[in-house]
């Protein structure tokens, strides 16, 4: 049986090694797992190839949640930040994974594979899985503020 959660993942080479430890186990974790790449190490390939695929998938609803893994995860935030209706956010930490989603409706977790290891990636993608948008009005009202942001950039839907 699989949660309801589905997930895209992609990296490129700074985070190809964390990302091929984090699929089995996402995916042992009973969630839908998308694998959108890099499917070989290239140490030449780009971080917003695979941030743009993540991100798109997020954005066209094809998948709940989207994680992204670079080296640092800035790279990986900043290009899937592009793509209306992704709030993507670097966290390597477990209260920001989930305090993201459940204050701010964070739908893409950037990581970075320099940063931190597989243990505690492990926990933060567990606190950003697990994590619920609480949509108290206080909460609503400021996504919603984000969300008219958006808009009027003309990057909203």
């Amino acid at each position: 049986m699989t949660k309801t959660i589905s997930v895209a993942i992609g990296a490129d080479h700074g985070g190809y090694s964390l990302k091929e430890e984090l699929v089995p186990w996402i995916r042992s974790q009973q969630y839908q797992v998308t694998d959108v790449g890099a499917s070989a190490y290239n140490a030449a390939d780009d971080y917003p190839d695979f941030a743009i695929l993540v991100a798109r998938a997020v954005s066209l609803r094809q998948v709940d949640r989207g994680i992204i893994i670079c080296g640092s995860g800035v790279g990986a935030c900043v290009a899937a930040n592009k793509i209306a209706g992704v709030r993507a956010a670097i966290c390597h930490d477990t209260y920001s994974a989930h305090q993201g989603v459940e204050h701010d409706d964070m739908n893409v977790l950037c990581l970075g594979a320099r940063v931190i290891g597989i243990e505690v990636a492990k926990e933060i993608v567990n606190a950003f899985l697990t994590a619920q948008f609480n949509a108290a009005e206080r909460y609503q009202r400021r996504l919603d503020k984000v969300l008219s942001l958006e808009k009027d950039t003309g990057r909203g839907k």
